[in-house]
């Protein structure tokens, strides 16, 4: 087999990484949501079995199983891309360190999930175990993606820079909604635009941004009061607001200056689904918090983070063999 066709193989196992992340993200946002964090209080068995038995409580138990067993199939298939990606680092197209950094991070999701347990799911945590799942499924993506050898024009390093901005905008906002649902602050404004009948309810921001308040306290259920809540939730509506115009304009800007079809269709899927999200979420709060809706918002949120590692890959090609990349300041014809 020459070394196009194992790079084939290894960017469609890469894909299916990407395809089980993607599952894994939102089975932990629909265990969260069925307050089933703690339905295993221990780790990585479940009352020191492999699956629940009979006894426990059975719904919630096997719903954080179900997320156990498909994130450590992930894990399994992570360890085969670095076992890959070492025997072929020879091959200048085949990709090391961004396979090396995956299995890091997913080893450090093994630990962030294994203290969600035992810290009673410490927001802090639990958020943290959101971005790192993000992150998995973020790299497995850029992995995937074929990169098109070609030089990019002025205009695509020019959006390069709005690109990253864009992306930092988006992190920050994926912490503000880790942060609301891990501190239950998704019900705590019932109405939509207002919340609670005002456009500015009393909110107490100085308890509701305490990112570590020590051990041994539970969790479940939430701790803060309404107030804290409230400012929680409002600012992850304005931060929505922010991120949605960065977000929409990066897209549609990318669109219009963009001569590359590729390229133009990641600036429009990241509009698309930056508005798809943006509806996702105000549909939770106008039908009360169902979950099917709300995991869907979850879903949503990783839609979003693929359409801006597809924009981010098309708008970093690889050069064309023996060619230097282009370098900010250089003019294209």
């Amino acid at each position: 087999m020459d070394s196009e066709k194992w790079l084939m193989w290894f960017r469609r196992l890469a894909l299916f990484g990407a395809i089980l992340a993607f599952g894994v993200v939102v089975l932990g946002a629909w265990v969260r949501l069925t307050n089933a964090g703690l339905g295993c209080p221990d780790w990585p068995g479940c009352y020191g079995h492999i699956y629940p038995q009979t006894g426990h409580p059975a719904g919630k138990a096997w719903h954080e199983m179900l997320h156990r067993y498909v994130a450590t199939t992930l894990g399994v298939m992570i360890l085969t891309l670095l076992v890959w990606a070492t025997l072929r680092r020879r091959d200048p197209k085949q990709p090391v360190i961004p396979v090396a950094l995956l299995f890091l991070v997913v080893c450090l999701q093994g630990a962030l999930g294994a203290l969600t347990v035992t810290l009673l799911l410490k927001p802090l945590i639990v958020t943290a175990h959101l971005f790192g799942g993000l992150t998995t499924l973020s790299l497995l993506c850029w992995l995937s993606i074929v990169p098109q050898r070609r030089d990019p024009t002025a205009s695509e390093v020019g959006l390069r820079a709005f690109a990253v901005a864009a992306f930092a905008v988006l992190c920050l906002q994926i912490f503000l909604g880790g942060w609301t649902s891990t501190n239950y602050a998704a019900v705590a404004c019932p109405d939509f635009p207002t919340c609670q009948r005002s456009w500015w309810p009393s909110m107490d921001f100085r308890d509701a941004f305490v990112l570590w308040r020590g051990l041994a306290i539970d969790y479940e259920g939430g701790v803060l009061a309404n107030g804290a809540r409230v400012a929680i939730h409002v600012t992850h509506r304005l931060g929505a607001v922010v991120t949605g115009c960065v977000l929409i304009t990066l897209g549609l800007m990318t669109a219009a200056r963009a001569q590359d079809l590729r390229l133009v269709r990641a600036g429009l899927l990241v509009a698309a689904a930056v508005v798809l999200q943006i509806s996702i979420g105000i549909a939770t709060v106008h039908f009360g918090v169902p979950l099917p809706v709300a995991t869907m918002h979850n879903a949503g949120a990783a839609l979003v983070v693929v359409s801006m590692v597809w924009l981010l890959r098309a708008l970093w090609p690889a050069p064309p063999i023996g060619v230097v990349p282009l370098r900010r300041g250089d003019r294209t014809e």
